[in-house]
């Protein structure tokens, strides 16, 4: 009878304790999510961890983010990742690097749906983050690009957000000399873009 009680006690605060655990948000992504050459806590991923690490059911937001990291590359992180940190939302941004590197379209569309796959397969919720690319990439590729997030996100029925940097790419205040990357004063803005699509997600 002793044993039983004891037995029961364990079970209870280990359910208990895993009720009052930080819940977690992945953020697989490249440079725009990884604080490019400004200051890591002046990032969008960590601006939004204040946020959801005092929501009154708390989140921690961890950042995997690597510079440079293709579509592929986070495709093979992925599962590894999901093992690891047992997430209940995943944010997917990535495409970029292979936009710049002028990959093919087919080879993204295809990573992606693995990774919402496999992250769905894990339990978690999915929001996809899209990313266009400078002019000069032509209008067939671009618009290709911007195809191949819409088709993902319908397939798998997730959240997108069309353009991460949505009201800050075009603007030469908010933006690095390399014109592809936020300065630390655009990145609450960008924590905005993702904060409206990702709060649905934390509920």
């Amino acid at each position: 009878m002793r044993r039983c009680l004891v037995l029961l006690l364990w079970v209870c605060c280990a359910i208990a304790s895993a009720a009052d655990a930080p819940r977690k948000v992945l953020v697989l992504g490249d440079s725009l999510s990884a604080a490019h050459n400004i200051p890591v806590d002046a990032g969008w991923v960590r601006l939004l961890d204040a946020r959801t690490s005092k929501m009154a059911t708390p989140w921690t937001m961890v950042n995997a983010s690597i510079s440079g990291e293709t579509s592929l590359s986070g495709r093979n992180r992925l599962p590894g990742l999901l093992k690891a940190q047992h997430p209940g939302v995943v944010v997917i941004e990535l495409g970029a690097n292979d936009g710049l590197q002028g990959l093919p379209l087919g080879q993204l569309a295809a990573n992606l749906d693995a990774m919402i796959d496999a992250a769905k397969g894990a339990g978690a919720k999915v929001l996809l983050l899209g990313i266009e690319l400078p002019v000069n990439y032509g209008p067939q590729y671009r618009d290709g690009l911007r195809k191949v997030y819409a088709d993902a996100a319908a397939k798998h029925k997730v959240p997108l957000l069309p353009f991460l940097l949505d009201g800050v790419a075009l603007d030469p205040g908010l933006m690095q000399d390399d014109g592809l990357h936020p300065t630390a004063k655009g990145e609450p803005r960008v924590a905005e873009n993702v904060w409206k699509m990702l709060t649905p997600l934390l509920r």
